[in-house]
């Protein structure tokens, strides 16, 4: 079954203001929130989807992935948004619940036992982000790449609870567990409520007995780690992958963050990437242009042999089709676009210029362009319709 369109799942145009969209996404959560639907397998789905819809078109990097390559830029190679991949309501709850301010108490509170139950704090791990520099080849082709990369792990010594050997965790006496302290205060108003994280376990709902020694109790360490990366064919230069919960690991079991790779082309020693074509430039000497010759051009999979006609002008394109780049979203190649270029010697001997004067006097040697012939602007316009 296919995805619903993110912004057909909160009501919003394509061009809404992000406090449109929060604005939205806060009017069907509260629709369809558990609480107020109980047993409505129905609400509960439509409730996850406008989380996962929110997630994306909040984030303004995800939103912009997801308006070019639609669902398809939120898989696994292009980062996606978390939801409907094992993230429980709690998670949402948790990245979420401070949308609704204080109003209800913090989180979603205000419905039952769900609210206060969500308010804990699900901690998240931080992206990372790293560059991988890619040849025309591996852009042809697609490429796995095995990147070292430094980064925070679970802690192996405690399981990345960072509580040491089998120490108990403790309620919080602050907070009862709940993770959010409320306040009440007496204004001329009358009594005002607030909430907020909270300070004695940092909104986890409980306390370490016993901090483990390696990770000074908070679950990660500082670890090399090789990850395995998928970059699909067509990619361009500046383009930004994502793999989904590759980042830092999160203190005490949380949730990783997400490793951003920065595609960088590597620049071609013959070969000019525009889009998906390729150019090539070529030159060949006079007596080549006007008799004719073949010349042997560089194509990412070997030589191509091209036949120049006799009288082949300067600027001249050959195309050769299907010789160039693919497009990330697209079938199909693009071409390989072969400029002539005369080359002009500047050192001749007095036998080579006795020669050409001999040929200056000929009339097949003098410039007389036809009517019919097409400008230099024109000819490019026919290259690249």
């Amino acid at each position: 079954m296919s995805k619903r369109d993110y912004y057909e799942v909160l009501g919003v145009s394509r061009d809404a203001k992000a406090e449109d969209i929060k604005k939205a996404y806060r009017q069907k959560a509260l629709k369809y929130h558990p609480d107020k639907n109980p047993g409505d397998a129905s609400a509960e789905a439509k409730f996850k989807e406008a989380a996962e819809a929110y997630e994306v078109l909040r984030d303004p990097e995800k939103k912009s992935r997801y308006d070019q390559f639609g669902h398809a830029g939120m898989g696994n190679n292009f980062g996606g948004s978390g939801f409907g991949g094992g993230m429980t309501m709690e998670d949402i709850f948790s990245q979420f619940g401070d949308i609704f301010g204080g109003a209800f108490g913090g989180g979603f509170g205000g419905f039952g036992n769900t609210g206060r139950r969500s308010s804990r704090r699900v901690n998240r791990g931080s992206n990372l982000r790293i560059k991988v520099k890619l040849s025309f080849e591996d852009i042809l082709n697609g490429a796995n790449k095995r990147i070292k990369v430094n980064k925070y792990v679970s802690c192996s010594s405690c399981n990345g609870t960072g509580a040491k050997g089998g120490s108990a965790f403790s309620t919080c006496s602050t907070c009862n567990g709940a993770g959010r302290v409320t306040r009440v205060t007496n204004t001329f108003l009358g009594q005002m409520q607030t909430s907020s994280t909270c300070p004695s376990c940092s909104g986890e709902g409980q306390t370490i007995e016993d901090k483990c020694s390696s990770c000074y109790g908070n679950g990660i360490v500082k670890k090399e780690e090789v990850i395995s990366i998928n970059i699909p064919a067509g990619v361009e230069n500046g383009m930004q992958l994502s793999l989904s919960g590759k980042g830092n690991a999160a203190p005490r079991g949380g949730v990783p963050g997400d490793l951003i790779v920065v595609v960088e082309e590597i620049p071609h020693n013959k070969l000019i990437r525009d889009g998906m074509n390729l150019l090539y430039d070529h030159h060949i000497s006079f007596p080549e242009a006007v008799l004719g010759t073949t010349i042997e051009a560089p194509t990412l999979e070997g030589k191509a042999r091209i036949k120049i006609e006799p009288g082949t002008q300067p600027g001249k394109v050959l195309r050769l089709k299907g010789k160039g780049l693919p497009s990330v979203n697209a079938y199909g190649r693009g071409d390989l676009l072969v400029n002539i270029n005369i080359w002009t010697p500047q050192k001749l001997s007095a036998e080579e210029k006795e020669a050409l004067e001999n040929l200056r006097l000929s009339e097949n040697f003098r410039p007389n362009p036809k009517k019919s012939d097409k400008s230099f602007f024109e000819r490019m316009k026919d290259v690249f319709n």
